[in-house]
């Protein structure tokens, strides 16, 4: 896929950094795993950026971030409501993963009927089911009726495929969009 050219992040927060941030969306957190195999390398990131947001740190609403990366597709009602609220808070959003890029796992739902699949994994499969996907009861969000990819929903300014993306390929995007320079995103596999 081609990547569309992005400024630098403009604006810095107090501590004078750009703020980076990650979301989980539906899928499996294994972008975020290959996030953290970056190793000694956050620490080089974490010189450079504030941490806004992400699954390891605790925040009640997604504030500004300058770069975003997202994993994981669109599943139920809350991922749409979070990802929306985080294009519209975000400068530069990525797609992170072949999930938020395509579908990927996450998609093959889309072979069944929301009803067919709530019987199969909630009603006749489960030896516990602490609430069903159907929204209303504040607990468990309802399911779409597709799981879909970012693009589908939101603009995005940047795809980084890979099931995971592989640590490298996450650092040299993180640093070309900190630079100001325009990712190199050729497909690659893992």
């Amino acid at each position: 896929m081609s990547a569309q050219t992005s400024a630098a992040p403009a604006s810095v927060n107090r501590a004078g950094k750009p703020r980076l941030a990650t979301v989980w969306l539906g899928g499996c957190s294994g972008c975020h795993m290959s996030f953290l195999d970056l190793d000694e390398r956050l620490l080089a990131l974490a010189e450079r950026v504030e941490l806004g947001a992400s699954p390891l740190t605790d925040f009640k609403d997604f504030p500004p971030a300058d770069i975003t990366l997202v994993e994981g597709a669109v599943a139920n009602e809350d991922n749409l409501e979070v990802l929306l609220r985080v294009r519209a808070r975000s400068k530069v959003l990525v797609a992170f993963g072949d999930c938020a890029v395509t579908g990927n796992v996450t998609a093959m739902r889309n072979l069944f009927a929301v009803e067919d699949v709530l019987d199969c994994v909630y009603r006749q499969s489960a030896t516990v089911v602490a609430g069903l996907p159907l929204g209303g009861d504040g607990v468990v969000p309802r399911l779409l009726p597709r799981v879909r990819p970012l693009h589908e929903l939101v603009r995005v300014d940047h795809f980084l495929q890979g099931c995971p993306p592989a640590a490298d390929r996450i650092f040299d995007l993180v640093v070309a969009l900190l630079e100001g320079r325009t990712p190199e995103l050729t497909r690659r596999f893992g």
